[in-house]
């Protein structure tokens, strides 16, 4: 059953629509994509030193793959708990706390992943 404010806006019960459900699915694809380049990538860093970590990641090919990868997969987690926040946690309080913890968690691992990878990549 739906209101006709619902039927209009082509809204469902969570008020958004299906927004989160395809980047959800893009990002999927996107880290499906990615998955054999960063596994190759991964197998030529094993057993590396530093500086033969940084010349392999000093290719621009090899740091914009791994770039992109981290940006999916961290986009990609944070819609994904954001879900089971919403879902599960009933409390609106609470709700926002952990919305908002999950979104600072998920940024902060992005970025350290992000200049972890550009500082290997410049050699410094």
């Amino acid at each position: 059953m739906r209101t006709p404010l619902g039927r209009v806006r082509n809204l469902g019960a969570s008020h958004s629509g299906t927004s989160d459900f395809w980047r959800q699915r893009i990002t999927a694809v996107a880290m499906v994509l990615l998955i054999l380049p960063v596994i190759i990538v991964v197998m030529m860093l094993l057993g590396s030193n530093h500086a033969a970590a940084a010349q392999t990641l000093g290719s621009p090919l090899v740091a914009i793959i791994l770039l992109l990868f981290i940006i999916a997969s961290a986009w990609h987690m944070k819609i994904g708990m954001q879900v089971v926040i919403e879902d599960y946690v009933h409390n609106e309080q609470l709700k926002l706390a952990a919305i908002m913890a999950n979104n600072f968690f998920s940024f902060a691992v992005a970025l350290a992943s992000i200049y972890a990878i550009l500082k290997l990549s410049s050699g410094v």
